[in-house]
C-alpha cells in the first residue's frame, strides 16, 4: 500500500518550493538523476520528493548540497526554515551581508589542444560576498569555476588559473569556454563569415580556428579570474 500523502494536502509554501526546485533544475539543464548521485541519493528519491511529496522535507546537508550545486539560496528551495550559523560579514554595521557559493567545477578548459570535460557536479566551492558581487558587475550571474589548462591564453591566461564562467553571457563576443565536440577550450569568440565564427587565441604561436557556428556550443564568457602569484 502506497502511504505517500497527495501534494495538495501540503501547505502551499511546501508546494511551491517543490515547484521552484522543478523549475531551477529545468532552467539549469541538470537532471534529477546527477543531483541524486550528488547527494549520494538513488535516483528515484528525488523523484518522489518533487512528485509524490515523499519525503515531505528534504534532509538539511542533502538540502545545502544542492542549493550550492544550482547556485541558489538554500531558502529558495526549502520546504522548512534551516537556521544556519551567523556570519561574520556585516553590511552597514550590524545588517548581514551574505555570501554567494559558486561551484567549483571538475572541469579543464583547455588553453591549448583540449581538455574532455568531466561530469559537471561540484567538487568544491568559491565564497563570495554579494557585495564584492555586486562591485564587480557580478551580481545575478549563473557562475561556475573551473580550471585552465595550457599556455594558448597567455599571458591573459595562463595554466592553473580558475577562471569564473557566467553561463548567462552565451552571446556576443569575448573570452568564452566552449565545447566543440567532447573538449573544452577557452579562447577570444569573434563573429566570422555568416554563420561561421572564429575561436583566437591570445598567444599569438596558435593560429586562428574557423568553425561553423553549430559545430561550437557556447557554454558562458569568462567573466573573472584567480591564480597563484
Amino acid at each position: 500500500m502506497d502511504f505517500a500523502e497527495p501534494l495538495d494536502r501540503y501547505e502551499p509554501e511546501e508546494r511551491y518550493a517543490r515547484a521552484r526546485l522543478r523549475e531551477i533544475i529545468k532552467e539549469k539543464g541538470h537532471t534529477l538523476s546527477a543531483l541524486a548521485r550528488l547527494i549520494g541519493r538513488n535516483p528515484a528519491y528525488l523523484h518522489q520528493y518533487l512528485g509524490r511529496g515523499s519525503p515531505r522535507h528534504l534532509d538539511e546537508p542533502d538540502l545545502m548540497k544542492i542549493a550550492e550545486f544550482l547556485g541558489v539560496d538554500h531558502e529558495t528551495i526549502a520546504t522548512r526554515e534551516i537556521v544556519l550559523p551567523r556570519s561574520s560579514a556585516t553590511d552597514s554595521g550590524s545588517e548581514r551581508e551574505g555570501f554567494v557559493q559558486v561551484p567549483r567545477l571538475p572541469l579543464e578548459a583547455s588553453a591549448g589542444p583540449g581538455a574532455f570535460s568531466a561530469q559537471e557536479i561540484s567538487y568544491d566551492t568559491f565564497q563570495f560576498s554579494r557585495r564584492w558581487l555586486r562591485e564587480m558587475g557580478l551580481e545575478g550571474a549563473d557562475l561556475s569555476a573551473i580550471r585552465v589548462e595550457g599556455d594558448s591564453m597567455e599571458p591573459l591566461l595562463r595554466s592553473g588559473d580558475e577562471i569564473f564562467v557566467d553561463r548567462n553571457k552565451r552571446a556576443g563576443e569575448g573570452v568564452h569556454v566552449v565545447r566543440i565536440g567532447d573538449t573544452l577550450h577557452v579562447k577570444q569568440v569573434q563573429a566570422s563569415a555568416p554563420r561561421r565564427i572564429k575561436l583566437i587565441s591570445a598567444n599569438e604561436s596558435y593560429a586562428p580556428i574557423e568553425l561553423a557556428r553549430e559545430e561550437v556550443e557556447i557554454i558562458g564568457r569568462v567573466v573573472w579570474k584567480g591564480g597563484r602569484v
